[in-house]
């Protein structure tokens, strides 16, 4: 990384910039809010990215998309389906369910969760809500849903790394209930019992597994499932998934997005079509300075796997549209699974 300090401008840690600076070199710095305007205080000393392995427990990062600062729990190997490149037809290889759609292989890639620091959140203005992992509750006589805020899955590739003397560094209500410090630790912040403990017993619900993304003229779609679990309702069971999907414009050029065009089809033999203008009530725009917008939404199916696929149609500057594919990607439950999701309490 280049000896540069990284200073918070403008409207908070989604406006970073690098700028030159008469401070030691590679210092880390973010804006506080005060009365007579924003000022900037050191957050760390930024890290060489590691080109190979995987960042451990307690690893501070700037998302390098959304500009966030965040704590690495702990990482997922997830298997990456990227229709941009295909395998020979001749291969045999482990595929992503597809309607007509070209061989692909799934390659492994690292993934992490992650805390979002709470101070961060008003400012990832790229995102429809800050990401949370959500699952079904396990009362029997509760509809209601899991959502733990400020958790998120970042690839490796977006992780900027950052070393900090704070022994607090990250804000967020479950940083010291799962790491603590450690001066003779690199990084000096452990996983705690409870950290282990939770991830263990909440396995199904947080592990990332596949991850669909295709490129259509410039725009790249990434889609991540999550299987949320099971409801029982009038003698049948439905099935709940959570999908998180990217949309990054890799072009210069300004584009909205205007609508969505989902197919889903269910094991049980239905297949339901679903139009709508934008994506959670948002049309956003891609460009230059906010090439990407993340957002998550759930579906249902009455049958325990299905598939799904789709088109995002974009609006250019003089008007003309064009749609983009949505990589199809399969929707499978955790069947064998017989521990209920579990909250926050040990």
């Amino acid at each position: 990384w280049p000896p540069r300090e990284v200073r918070g401008v403008g409207g908070g840690m989604s406006g970073l910039h690098l700028q030159a600076s008469t401070r030691p070199p590679n210092y880390l710095c973010a804006p506080r809010n005060r009365p007579e305007g924003k000022v900037l205080e050191t957050v760390g000393v930024f890290e060489a990215p590691k080109q190979h392995g995987k960042y451990e427990t307690g690893q501070l990062f700037l998302h390098s998309v959304f500009g966030y600062r965040g704590i690495v729990l702990f990482p997922w190997q997830a298997r990456l389906y990227d229709r941009d490149v295909a395998s020979p037809v001749t291969e045999k290889s482990e595929n992503a369910t597809g309607h007509g759609s070209k061989e692909v292989k799934g390659k492994t890639h690292t993934y992490y969760q992650v805390l979002i620091d709470a101070r961060d959140c008003p400012h990832i203005s790229q995102r429809s809500q800050t990401e949370a992992v959500t699952f079904l509750a396990n009362h029997d006589d509760s509809r209601a849903l899991y959502a733990i805020p400020g958790l998120d899955y970042v690839s490796h590739e977006d992780i900027l790394p950052y070393s900090s003397t704070d022994q607090v560094p990250i804000q967020h209500e479950l940083f010291e209930r799962f790491l603590m410090y450690d001066q003779t630790k690199v990084p000096p912040f452990v996983a705690r019992d409870t950290l282990c403990a939770w991830q263990e017993k909440n396995h199904p619900w947080l592990e990332l597994s596949d991850v669909h993304r295709e490129t259509t003229e410039n725009i790249r779609v990434t889609v991540i499932p999550f299987y949320m679990g099971m409801r029982e309702a009038q003698n049948s069971h439905v099935y709940w998934w959570r999908y998180c999907i990217r949309l990054e414009n890799l072009d210069s050029e300004v584009v909205q997005l205007r609508e969505r065009h989902w197919r889903i089809f269910s094991l049980s033999g239905t297949l339901e079509t679903v139009r709508g203008r934008g994506v959670v009530g948002r049309e956003p725009v891609l460009s230059k300075e906010q090439p990407a917008f993340q957002y998550s939404s759930h579906v249902s199916l009455q049958a325990s796997s299905g598939h799904m696929w789709g088109t995002f149609r974009f609006e250019r500057p003089d008007g003309s549209h064009f749609d983009v594919r949505i990589p199809p990607f399969s929707l499978e439950s955790n069947k064998d699974e017989k521990t209920p999701p579990s909250g926050l309490h040990w």
